[in-house]
């Protein structure tokens, strides 16, 4: 059992640095001399490539605002594109007892409202989820950087996990306060039959009765719902994609075409949301992976600086006795 146990300890993402050493390979048992250095890798730096590659410099206010545009371009579409499915899902749990099942409820819709009323909750879901997106994908790339400057190099790269992590989180935080206002609306118009048709209608008509808290007080439990889930989707993305190209992609990324780096991303984003049911596993799998498609086209439609999978900095390697 306790052998069990230290195995799990050891494949834990959050381990410290020393176990992830040894996790990776870069590292022998506590107290043994590091193992022999691999193929020499090209060294990961941000400002090598030629300036006439990109359009901007990493971490530049262009490059943050063509992210944060992929954002939008990433959660708006693709939110907006489920919008029938969100609405019966919506229905299901506000009355179970008319909306059975989710066949039962597109029935019931379509027998009530006819085909427009599956598009209700379309103008602030689309509004909403854009500002989300503006905000979880373009501030991630914003914390990312600050904090790897704040930890340094080494550090940066030891606890790449607990960065992803907490850029993540931050970033979120500010993208569900954006969400906030269009998704009180949004449920009103597919939720409460009779209240509104439209977002210019249920705007208002909230302000009207209850102020601004109308728009923000279902903040707290969209950040009991999104920081989790968006910690775990970026901080597996951001694994999955360095190991696809460690383990299964057969040349480094820098030797592959942009279609075959944009299929990496999106099996990566697949793979990030595997766990749960079937239906679950289809819906959220794809709605993920295809955000994740259409964010890094748009880098490489604007020609963003894309760095590689984070490796060893040569300063560590030199501290670990990995190089000469």
């Amino acid at each position: 059992m306790y052998s069990s146990v230290a195995h799990l300890a050891r494949a834990n993402p959050f381990n410290a640095p020393h176990l992830q050493l040894v996790h990776d390979g870069l590292a022998g048992p506590r107290g043994s001399p590091a193992g022999p250095p691999g193929p020499p890798r090209r060294s990961r730096s941000l400002a090598a490539a030629a300036a006439e590659e990109y359009s901007c410099e990493y971490g530049s206010m262009k490059f943050y605002a063509l992210c944060g545009f992929g954002g939008v371009l990433s959660c708006g579409l693709t939110h907006t594109a489920v919008v029938p499915l969100d609405l019966v899902k919506c229905r299901m749990q506000v009355d179970p007892q008319k909306y059975k099942g989710i066949f039962n409820g597109f029935s019931v819709t379509l027998k009530e409202d006819g085909v427009r009323g599956l598009a209700k909750g379309w103008a602030p879901t689309f509004i909403g989820y854009s500002m989300q997106g503006l905000c979880k994908f373009g501030f991630y790339e914003v914390f990312k950087v600050l904090y790897s400057n704040m930890l340094g190099e080494e550090n940066a790269y030891l606890w790449r996990t607990s960065l992803y992590l907490a850029a993540s989180a931050s970033a979120e935080f500010f993208a569900d306060i954006a969400l906030a206002p269009m998704e009180a609306a949004k449920v009103r118009i597919q939720t409460q039959p009779g209240y509104a048709n439209t977002l210019r209608d249920a705007a208002p008509k909230m302000y009207k009765e209850e102020g601004l808290k109308a728009f923000y007080k279902g903040v707290a439990p969209l950040w009991m719902r999104q920081i989790p889930y968006t910690m775990m989707k970026f901080a597996c993305f951001e694994r999955t994609v360095e190991a696809l190209y460690k383990f299964v992609v057969p040349k480094p990324r820098s030797e592959c075409s942009k279609p075959e780096q944009l299929v990496v991303t999106f099996v990566a984003g697949y793979i990030g949301v595997w766990k749960g049911l079937f239906a679950r596993i289809i819906m959220i799998g794809t709605l993920t992976a295809l955000q994740w498609f259409i964010y890094d086209s748009v880098k490489v439609y604007f020609r963003l600086p894309r760095p590689p999978p984070p490796e060893m900095p040569e300063s560590l390697k030199k501290k670990l006795g990995l190089t000469q």
